[in-house]
């Protein structure tokens, strides 16, 4: 009698590869250093991650965004270990000279190569005057604009700090000012001024969050401040809201105050 036939396996189908904690962090790592943006392990690892891990079947893309987003959030400059700094660093990479506003002040001009990310600390529209300026909030507080040379009378959430009103250009206006002059801050805590030469899109007084994030590429760096123009300076956006806040709530004084000084100065 012939033995019973032997039963030959099923070869399995090649098994999809599950989207690791290791794949994940290689891949948002990836994916934001190819925006100027590298992630600091720690960051990813003790903060990014965990969140991320809640939603297991959200699709990679939209994770992606979401790390970008959290990412352009973030205060680069926070380095304590409850909260450390999003961005990786060295002495050699992704962050300016050390003394780029003293040494830089002294020489003509010298190159930054990058990719540095920065961050806004402070903007400044100085194509217009500060009383202009002023006065142009202290009118949208009150719910009007100008429209031409007519003031008119603001629909409910216009001029709400959407930079509808810039220029005092009316409702609906918007025509761009400039140039802007721009506080910057890298990983690192070094601090150094920027200065629109050519329009930067994104860069703008009334629509860019304090807090938004900046990716510096072969950049000159000119008695101290930092050239900005679109072929090297690209605006990523964001808002670290615990820094806008506060700077639109006192920008209406600042205004003041450095108007003031302007007009004492004149005397």
């Amino acid at each position: 009698m012939p033995p019973p036939p032997t039963s030959t396996p099923v070869p399995s189908s090649t098994p999809t590869t599950p989207t690791t904690t290791a794949n994940l962090t290689a891949d948002l790592t990836h994916h934001l250093t190819t925006r100027g943006l590298p992630p600091s392990a720690t960051w990813l690892t003790t903060t990014l991650l965990p969140t991320l891990r809640a939603r297991p079947t959200t699709p990679l893309p939209a994770l992606r965004q979401t790390a970008l987003f959290r990412l352009l959030a973030t205060d680069v400059t926070t380095t304590n270990t409850t909260s450390p700094s999003p961005l990786a660093h060295s002495p050699h990479s992704n962050r300016l000279p050390a003394d780029v506003a003293t040494a830089g002040a002294a020489a003509a001009e010298q190159r930054i190569p990058g990719p540095v990310a920065l961050q806004v600390l402070d903007v400044e529209d100085v194509g217009r005057s500060r009383w202009g300026q002023a006065e142009a909030l202290e009118a949208r507080a009150r719910g009007e604009g100008m429209k031409g040379r007519q003031v008119v009378r603001l629909a409910d959430g216009e001029g709400d700090g959407d930079g509808e009103e810039r220029n005092g250009g009316g409702a609906g206006g918007g025509a761009r000012t400039g140039p802007h002059k721009l506080l910057l801050v890298d990983a690192a805590g070094t601090r150094v001024y920027g200065f629109e030469l050519v329009p930067v899109p994104g860069v703008d007084v009334e629509r860019m969050g304090i807090g938004a994030k900046l990716v510096l590429r072969n950049a000159v760096v000119a008695r101290g401040v930092v050239l900005l123009e679109p072929r090297t300076t690209t605006c990523l956006g964001g808002k670290v809201e615990a820094l806008d806040k506060p700077w639109r709530e006192g920008r209406l004084a600042r205004l003041k105050e450095a108007a003031r000084m302007e007009e004492g100065e004149g005397r």
